[in-house]
């Protein structure tokens, strides 16, 4: 649906941007700053891997469970509608996790958190796919995850330096301060849905119930050439960006806090750089008629030998060894614009957030799992950093399978 008449000017269109990609550099922020805070909150809760994997997992558990339901209402009432009813609910969280007192109140904040900041992502994807033209959906989608870099690169150094500072309490409130003044700018510059698009959405809503809808995009089996790719690869790559590289470092590195911090860092300043070249080359590709499966499959290979090498390498490996890994991994953001653009529009933001559903479900299931691992190899009398090869090794063959589905079953795709 993505016609003349609901195509934005180049002024517009930059200022939609700028207002969502607000909200999502907020929410990458408050999704990847355990990364930075786990040596504190582990001392102060005394939490275990398992409990800070949870922890961390907790804000994507949260973020999963409103993907099907946020693609209902997106594509039923826009971006707009749903992205502040929800910012209310993150504003609340982060003000309850500021004055948390225990694991459980901890970690009930946390998944609402991921609830209130669900549709970040997903509420812009699903209005570029209607205001911007087609040969900019991947630049358009490689610069909001260029914007959600930014935010994970405002929760390593600038959050480590504040710890000491006013404590990681006060930050979760100025965290909802910002979602506040995020909430307000939305709230007056974003556009939207028109009747004449609410009423043709409704008229085809009605044909389709709400399961059947997401039974549909399932049955596609380019969706589900791409359903282990995102559980592993992308849910992989965020879990260990937002979690799992810190403790990496910290335990089996031998690094201090700050110097973990200083990691982390220069991993997420080298994937905003990634992203920001990602979105300038990438309608240039296109053009050229390299199909976003093709480039996907020469690039990831790079990001399963990085791995290797980083297991292999144990404590000699550290920030340098994960951010290849991150960077070579960039080749897995293509599949989101590619489930946008394969199926219609009227129901791209359920197919988007179906998706999202596939990857923040498998970030959960990673940061969890890779926690429960670390402990059990311990409990069989091993060193931590054996623990922690043996735990990315399992990852690792999780990664190489899906790819190697992926292969096999890629040659089927819907016609736009």
């Amino acid at each position: 649906m993505n016609t003349n008449e609901n195509l934005l000017t180049r002024k517009n269109a930059a200022i939609v941007f700028f207002v969502f990609a607000s909200a999502y550099f907020i929410s990458t922020l408050i999704r990847a700053i355990t990364a930075t805070l786990s040596p504190t909150l582990s001392v102060e809760f005394q939490l275990e891997a398992r409990d800070l994997g949870l922890l961390a997992g907790g804000y994507f558990l949260g973020f999963s469970i409103m993907q099907l339901l946020n693609g209902y209402w997106l594509d039923k009432h826009g971006p707009k509608k749903v992205i502040l009813y929800l910012l209310c609910i993150g504003v609340v969280s982060c003000l309850v996790f500021s004055i948390s007192n225990n694991f459980i109140s901890l970690l009930l904040s946390r998944i609402f958190i991921g609830i209130g900041v669900s549709a970040c992502l997903m509420a812009p994807l699903t209005g570029y796919r209607r205001w911007f033209a087609a040969n900019m959906q991947q630049r358009a989608n490689a610069w909001m995850l260029m914007t959600g870099a930014l935010g994970m690169l405002a929760s390593t150094l600038p959050v480590q330096w504040l710890l000491p500072v006013i404590g990681w309490r006060y930050m979760f409130v100025i965290l909802a301060i910002l979602l506040i003044i995020s909430f307000v700018i939305i709230a007056f510059f974003s556009p939207g849905w028109s009747d004449k698009e609410v009423e043709i959405i409704e008229n085809s809503n009605s044909k389709v119930g709400f399961f059947s809808g997401y039974l549909e995009i399932w049955k596609n089996p380019y969706f589900r050439s791409l359903v282990p790719l995102g559980f592993f690869n992308y849910g992989g790559l965020m879990a260990i960006q937002t979690l799992w590289a810190g403790p990496w470092m910290i335990k089996v590195s031998g690094y201090s806090a700050l110097q973990s911090a200083t990691g982390l860092f220069w991993l997420n300043f080298s994937m905003l750089i990634t992203f920001w070249l990602w979105g300038l080359i990438n309608p240039y590709i296109l053009k050229k008629g390299i199909s976003a499966d093709k480039i996907i499959i020469l690039g990831m290979p790079s990001s399963l030998v990085i791995l290797l090498l980083t297991i292999y390498s144990g404590s000699n490996a550290g920030a340098l060894h994960w951010t290849l890994f991150c960077v070579c991994s960039v080749f897995i953001s293509l599949t989101h614009p590619a489930i946008g653009l394969a199926f219609p529009s009227n129901i791209a933001g359920r197919a988007l957030s179906f998706y999202n559903l596939v990857i923040f479900f498998g970030v959960f299931i990673v940061q969890w799992g890779i926690g429960i691992i670390v402990d059990i190899i311990k409990l069989f009398g091993h060193n931590e950093i054996l623990a922690f090869q043996g735990a990315f090794l399992i990852f690792l063959i999780c990664c190489t399978g899906a790819y190697i589905y992926f292969l096999i079953h890629k040659s089927s795709r819907i016609k736009e």
